[in-house]
């Protein structure tokens, strides 16, 4: 009887996460499913202090349980997050602790995004801040990267005990931003980092999405590669609040001199994004750390003005509200590519696209007519 008990109670416990969700059946003692939830909750609450206390370790498991795609693991996610948002909304209305500061960087390859970074990144910690910089590693992405590659390339900074490095997997995510990078934000101001980095893997058309998550866009823009109006797009000029022509020292200062003043009046004609705030072309050097100083004086005084004004908070908001569809599309495409009814002709439209038998168009009305399970002629 004892040994049937025991068997018992290691298949419940194998089984724990089953419990999180009302379509999963459980033929099991009521008492275990209760012991079960509330392991779950202390492993979560566990977190929440380690977040507290400002342990990194605490955060990089939090971060980890954010961005797992395993169904069973969102319950604890989600009760994480709730516990989250509500310590920073009652930080903000304390005013005990500054609401972090989100700074956006995004430029083309050989801007020396990660040098940037590092300099800006050690200038702020010797300043007394808290300083999270999270990298996206297009690893997975068929653009190709090396795992970890932002942390190699930033040696001095992961090295700082004031700043937190944490690369992820773009997994395709068009944007040059993961699903999760907005609830990673939130646990990184939670555990006390009052400014945060968001670097992209690159400049596209899609990637100034990053602009709906983060307080000011920051564009890095190395000198030369002919027209530089055509080669960055147009787009991701229009939404940055700040651009930075890079690598200006030595022989590179007469091209960052002529490319400043073509940006400046080039912007002249752009309409800003910003009712009260004009973007500014600025010059620096991460290697030879010349214009970090100034750069960081022009962060400040649009923080204050645009801050002032009222327009952050209200931005903010409406952030929220772009992620809220953000995860609806990432989750209704999930469901739809996994539907039975879906993955079963699938394969096959898809060749009979690429044979031109059919139109993408009635490739698409057929699986979601599947997905629906509609008739046609209705």
């Amino acid at each position: 009887m004892m040994s049937l008990l025991s068997r018992c109670f290691v298949y419940v416990r194998a089984t724990t996460q089953w419990f999180a969700y009302p379509n999963k059946i459980f033929f099991g003692p009521l008492s275990q499913v209760s012991i079960c939830a509330r392991e779950e909750q202390s492993s979560g609450e566990k977190l929440f202090d380690g977040l507290l206390n400002g342990d990194r370790a605490s955060l990089a498991r939090a971060i980890t349980l954010v961005e797992s795609t395993a169904i069973a693991h969102r319950p604890q996610a989600q009760n994480l997050l709730r516990m989250v948002l509500k310590e920073n909304k009652e930080r903000r209305q304390r005013s005990q602790l500054a609401s972090s500061f989100i700074l956006g960087l995004t430029g083309p390859p050989g801007a020396g995004k990660s040098t940037f970074i590092e300099t800006l990144g050690k200038f702020l910690t010797a300043a007394g801040n808290k300083v999270a910089v999270l990298t996206v590693d297009p690893s997975s992405a068929t653009s190709g990267g090396s795992l970890l590659g932002d942390k190699t390339r930033m040696p001095e900074l992961t090295r700082d005990p004031s700043a937190y490095i944490r690369p992820s997997p773009n997994k395709g995510h068009w944007g040059g931003v993961t699903r999760t990078t907005g609830d990673i934000v939130q646990l990184c101001e939670c555990a006390g980092y009052n400014i945060i980095l968001v670097e992209t893997v690159g400049v596209g058309q899609s990637e100034y999405s990053v602009a709906d998550m983060v307080d000011l866009f920051l564009l890095l823009i190395p000198p030369g590669g002919g027209d530089e109006l055509q080669g960055v797009k147009r787009g991701i000029v229009e939404v940055a609040d700040i651009i930075a022509i890079t690598k200006a020292d030595g022989d590179h200062l007469p091209e960052c001199r002529r490319m400043a003043s073509e940006y400046m009046s080039a912007l002249k004609f752009m309409k800003s994004r910003s009712k009260v705030w004009r973007p500014k072309v600025l010059q620096v050097s991460a290697r030879a750390k010349m214009g970090i100083q100034e750069l960081w004086d022009v962060v400040m005084e649009y923080k204050e003005i645009v801050g002032t004004s009222g327009e952050l908070e209200m931005r903010r908001k409406h952030q929220r509200v772009k992620w809220l569809w953000s995860y609806v599309n990432a989750e209704l495409e999930r469901r739809f590519r996994l539907h039975p009814s879906v993955a079963e002709c699938v394969s096959e439209l898809e060749q009979d696209v690429l044979d031109e038998n059919i139109t993408p168009g009635f490739a698409s009305d057929e699986l979601v007519q599947r997905f629906f399970k509609y008739d046609r002629t209705k």
